[in-house]
């Protein structure tokens, strides 16, 4: 069974959505990629992130807040993508080396993991990337 794992498209009030940059010593290290975790058993993938972005960011982000953009997967991993344009607290990078607020259409030229990478090229592909801004 494939691992599920959950990822926010933090949004600012400027558009730009919030990377963060894999640490060293961790699969993918110096890759940028949403902010995000896998989802426990038992948790629905909603609550898992409201985890997950409390834990590596430091904010709380209520269930409610958050809307449903895309997936990517492969045989092992079940990548979910998540909008969230509210939150409460400043991001700190916690789990990660640097935190990026980066536009939507640059979000292509930042190195990132391969789920990553097909998301942000799909939405590209579709013209998409404007579902950040929504």
């Amino acid at each position: 069974m494939p691992t599920i794992v959950v990822a926010a498209g933090s949004i600012d009030a400027d558009g730009r959505v919030m990377m963060q940059r894999r640490p060293a010593g961790k699969a993918h290290a110096g890759l940028w990629e949403f902010p995000g975790g896998k989802v426990e058993v038992g948790e629905a993938p909603s609550e898992a992130l409201v985890r997950e972005l409390r834990e590596e960011l430091g904010i709380v982000v209520d269930v409610t807040s958050q809307c449903s953009i895309d997936f990517a997967a492969t045989e092992h991993v079940i990548l979910l993508l998540f909008a969230c344009r509210c939150w409460q607290g400043d991001m700190i990078a916690s789990a990660a080396d640097e935190l990026r607020w980066a536009v939507p259409a640059y979000l292509a030229e930042l190195p990132m993991p391969p789920l990553d990478v097909a998301l942000v090229q799909r939405m590209l592909d579709q013209r998409r990337l404007d579902r950040f801004t929504l």
